[in-house]
């Protein structure tokens, strides 16, 4: 038999309610996670349509802001930019009052320490949250979301915030979980800019990309073994190197913009490492290991 309250008959077991604000492709597949665990969800949207397959699917369609924050204790946001989130909370006014607000929306550490002296001055308490998923990830093996802010809200609805992935608490500062979100972000932008300069390179001969990615691959593998050599040295402030010094690296750095201009590709992505590269040597470091850029992008000059 079906219910219509619950058409797939997903698992109803958990009763805390949920409310899920902001149903772009991120913050649908959150609803639909809470949804499939059995959580009342509440949903809202300033695009209403948006809200009508997860009401298909059980969910409830909050018809204002306000009323969204008051159908649940937990009040989960995931919109495209934090100021929309202001936007939200000052259209709720005070109904947010005694709600626990977890903000998954991508920002600053300044902005999420912003918006917590917000949710606080309503009579919430404030959760950040960084998503380290993409939506087909979510409620998946390896998926995992940071959250930092008020201590005794993230443990309170810890459990129904593991539905969506392993839940991370950072620390009390609400501005830690962004802050570690775009450390992250910054490492695959870099690392997936560098592979489609790669890519760029390679392919002005007609190498196609798929023979050419398993040799990235195995070849940024052996690099990120490593990292925690790396690590060491940047934390110590150690930055001998029995491996390639920045010298060495500056002095065969050139060839890579030689090349990609041999070959018509845009440099400009490598530029900027060849000026850091100079930086390190005319700073003195030249003997040093790469991890010294660290340093150097510590302290610009």
């Amino acid at each position: 038999m079906t219910d219509n309250k619950n058409p797939d008959n997903k698992n109803t077991g958990n009763t805390n309610p949920v409310t899920v604000m902001g149903l772009g492709l991120m913050g649908s597949t959150l609803a639909r996670a809470f949804l499939d665990a059995g959580h009342p969800t509440t949903v809202w949207n300033r695009s209403a349509a948006k809200a009508e397959s997860l009401v298909a699917s059980g969910a409830t369609r909050a018809e204002s802001a306000a009323g969204a924050f008051a159908a649940s204790p937990l009040v989960v946001i995931c919109l495209s930019v934090n100021q929309n989130v202001h936007d939200v909370l000052e259209g709720a006014g005070n109904a947010v009052a005694g709600r626990t607000v977890v903000n998954l929306t991508n920002g600053t550490p300044a902005q999420a320490r912003e918006l917590a002296t917000a949710v606080t001055a309503l009579g919430g308490e404030y959760v950040d949250g960084g998503i380290m998923a993409v939506p087909p990830m979510i409620a998946q093996p390896g998926a995992l979301i940071l959250y930092s802010g008020r201590e005794t809200a993230f443990e309170t609805h810890q459990a129904t915030l593991e539905v969506l992935a392993e839940a991370r608490y950072l620390g009390t500062d609400p501005g830690l979980a962004p802050l570690y979100d775009l450390a992250l972000l910054t490492a695959m932008y870099g690392m997936l800019t560098g592979y489609y300069q790669a890519t760029a390179l390679i392919r002005t001969e007609g190498v196609k990309a798929a023979e050419f990615t398993p040799m990235v691959h195995a070849w940024v593998t052996a690099m990120m073994a490593g990292l925690p050599r790396a690590a060491e040295a940047i934390d110590s402030g150690e930055h001998a190197t029995e491996v390639s010094s920045l010298a060495n690296n500056q002095a065969a750095f050139p060839n890579l913009i030689e090349a990609a201009r041999e070959q018509g590709v845009d440099t400009s992505l490598m530029e900027p490492v060849r000026a850091l590269l100079d930086r390190s040597v005319a700073e003195g470091y030249g003997d040093d290991g790469l991890p010294r850029l660290t340093d150097l992008l510590s302290a610009r000059p």
